[in-house]
């Protein structure tokens, strides 16, 4: 019989399962404060929610695989996620920074892409290693 081992949770997982709670508790505000951070951020309500879902979805699946997925990949799709944020940020200053009013939709458009495609690729990496009875 077939046995999934899981691995102990080590500072690494914690570290992984931080990052989606922290990716859950941005959708929230998100979510809740659609209006005020939309107007803030100059995006309609309605993106912030869809980012607020996105981030929700993202950080949820985040959480559920960071003890059944290789600790490898998880690093590295976090790495990438977390060095495109710094990029769409950066963007998104330096377009407000020049007087453009795109930089908030730039940002936010990044919040809403981002989080799902890592979902659909932590969904799709094999499972963590399994081992026989």
């Amino acid at each position: 019989m077939a046995q999934i081992v899981a691995p102990a949770v080590t500072l690494r997982t914690a570290g992984i399962i931080a990052d989606g709670v922290v990716k859950v508790v941005l959708a929230a505000v998100y979510i809740t404060g659609a209006a005020p951070l939309g107007r803030l951020l100059g995006v309609p309500a309605w993106l912030m929610i869809v980012s607020g879902v996105a981030l929700l979805i993202g950080g949820g699946i985040e959480i559920g695989c960071a003890r059944s997925r290789p600790m490898r990949t998880c690093m590295r799709l976090m790495a990438a996620y977390d060095g495109g944020w710094v990029l769409a940020a950066l963007a998104g200053l330096l377009i407000a920074w020049q007087g453009g009013s795109a930089g908030g939709e730039v940002w936010i458009v990044y919040q809403t892409a981002a989080p799902v495609l890592l979902a659909a690729l932590l969904v799709a990496a094999n499972p963590a290693q399994t081992a026989s009875d």
